[in-house]
């Protein structure tokens, strides 16, 4: 019963010098086991905490940003500007993106590139989840033009390459929305600035080339994406979308030869029995996961 006593005292914590033993002297060892071992205690938690408090008042080195391009916004090592056009792209339309802050850091995000292949009059970026006329009298002066379109998806938009054909004033603005679904979503429907601008969506059968980035479906585009379409349809100029895109698909070949996955849209892995998660018990998502499997067609 004794060793098993012994077995279950704790070691000593008081540090020991190199090559120095535990005492074989029994009344030493009982004296050290009783009232020595909580002074012995607090004097190595003392010790500790002012270890600790040490390191607080160590210098902190700042992490270092690898040296970034200034033009594409991509580190200088894997620079895309040698896929961007020598000079900004000649287009009347103006574009104004509405970039949620999520995106303003994230490292693939392809507005970047699409500000680098137009001209910088031609091109704003406004970030920001909410906008008023009080925050953005421009962005209100803009929206307010008859000649403004917002481009988000919806039973109430229009076809782009429809209105424009119909249309007795032809655009000269077009507003993107930069962000998820859901980001997007929520910008849309909780400012009412974007409401006043006449509705259209992009009715295209091309997929996504942002292939690096998981969609919800496989007729989602990306910002650059939306925008190179549009632009191509309001400037009745093909070479625009596809010279939007080279940046784009330089930036996704360069991720997938380093390791990137190409990432399949969630309507992709519905249909083919591949979605990784179990089905939400939530009947309204389950219903929304329903109608993506449902809007397929092979």
């Amino acid at each position: 019963m004794e060793l098993q006593k012994e077995a279950r005292t704790p070691r000593d914590p008081v540090a020991r010098l190199p090559g120095a033993s535990r005492s074989q002297n029994p009344d030493e060892e009982e004296r050290r086991e009783g009232g020595s071992a909580p002074a012995a205690t607090a004097l190595d938690a003392e010790a500790d905490g002012a270890g600790a408090d040490g390191l607080w008042e160590l210098p902190v080195e700042p992490a270092e940003r690898r040296p970034e391009c200034s033009r594409c916004s991509r580190p200088q090592k894997v620079c895309l500007c040698p896929f961007l056009p020598v000079h900004p792209l000649h287009i009347s339309t103006h574009l104004y993106i509405i970039q949620h802050p999520a995106e303003e850091n994230k490292v693939l995000r392809t507005v970047p590139l699409l500000a680098a292949c137009l001209p910088q009059d031609k091109c704003k970026v406004k970030i920001g989840r909410r906008f008023s006329e009080e925050r953005d009298p421009e962005l209100s002066t803009v929206c307010r033009k008859s000649d403004t379109l917002i481009l988000y998806p919806g039973a109430e938009a229009a076809n782009l390459e429809e209105f424009i054909l119909d249309s007795p004033i032809y655009p000269s603005t077009i507003i993107i929305i930069d962000g998820t679904w859901s980001q997007a979503k929520d910008i849309f429907y909780k400012n009412s600035l974007f409401r006043l601008p006449k509705q259209v969506q992009l009715k295209t059968s091309i997929s996504s080339q942002y292939v690096i980035r998981a969609q919800p479906t496989n007729r989602c585009l990306s910002t650059l994406e939306c925008a190179a379409v549009a632009l191509s349809i309001l400037e009745k100029n093909n070479y625009i979308q596809e010279t939007l895109l080279r940046p784009l698909q330089a930036l996704c070949s360069f991720q997938l030869q380093h390791g990137a996955q190409i990432r399949l849209s969630k309507e992709h892995l519905l249909k083919n029995g591949l979605y990784p998660k179990p089905m939400p018990k939530n009947k309204r998502k389950l219903r929304k996961m329903e109608l993506l499997m449902n809007s397929i067609k092979i």
